[in-house]
């Protein structure tokens, strides 16, 4: 199916039936990525799953890749929907994304899980920033043995515009960014996830925890001590940034997380 949000037309899909679910995907993939925690998710949820700008059946158009317009893009499909606060999981450039719902719609959503998403560009290990800087059109040729090219070769809509989508991506990663301040004002119950061997440090993702007002006492017996806002922080073990989103244990404590309603 698809959505007019944005002057976008936004691809999704919807599986499972109960209370509504976003999942959003990671850089260069599609809503495919969750295909191995998908059942997991629609077994009690109603799981949207859209492809973001430019990713998998959604076509680009005459604009940056930013997360923050991507953002604005599923505030956008949620209004379309018609949807009442739906919880959000994103993993990497998703998890980004459902960040910066958080920050930017807090009237729209209502419980927020980020995986794998550093909120600095410095926080990412050096050679990984190195790796990203070699992101561009001139690269489409070496990619074309990977499961991005093939996802991208199957279902976008102008497949030849992958030297395009890799141009994009590689200028959205040049930029640099610092959400610090934001995240201190987050007043969305949002849970820090990351594996323990992430592209990020894992004392980053505590460190963004701690601005969530985590870590900084103990929780007490009857979790009076817990973060304010009903935040939580999740390191995985044994994972890394390429096989999280594919762990069940990634989607057992986004769903033990969401489900936790107040």
């Amino acid at each position: 199916m698809y959505a007019e949000v944005n002057g976008l037309n936004l691809y999704y899909e919807t599986h499972g039936e109960g209370t509504p679910l976003i999942l959003l995907h990671g850089g260069l993939g599609s809503g495919e990525m969750f295909a191995a925690t998908l059942p997991l998710f629609a077994e009690h949820h109603r799981v949207i799953l859209p492809d973001l700008q430019g990713h998998g059946r959604t076509a680009d158009i005459d604009r940056p890749l930013s997360i923050p317009a991507m953002a604005d893009d599923i505030a956008a499909l949620i209004d379309h929907l018609g949807l009442q606060k739906p919880d959000v999981v994103g993993f990497s450039l998703g998890g980004g994304v459902a960040l910066l719902l958080a920050m930017r719609h807090p009237d729209k959503v209502g419980r927020v899980v980020s995986g794998s998403a550093g909120i600095r560009r410095s926080a990412t290990y050096k050679e990984i920033l190195d790796q990203q800087g070699q992101v561009g059109a001139a690269a489409a040729e070496f990619m074309k043995e990977t499961p991005m090219y093939e996802l991208y070769q199957r279902v976008a809509p102008r497949p030849e515009d992958f030297p395009r989508l890799l141009d994009k991506i590689g200028q959205a990663m040049a930029q640099d960014f610092d959400y610090t301040e934001e995240v201190k004002k987050i007043s969305v119950p949002t849970q820090i996830v990351a594996a323990d061997a992430d592209m990020c440090p894992p004392s980053h993702f505590v460190e963004v925890f701690g601005l969530l007002d985590g870590g900084h006492r103990d929780g007490g017996w009857m979790g009076e001590g817990r973060p304010k806002g009903g935040h939580a922080l999740a390191i995985l073990p044994g994972l890394t940034h390429y096989n999280v989103v594919d762990s069940p244990l990634f989607a057992a404590v986004a769903l033990d997380f969401v489900d936790k309603k107040d």
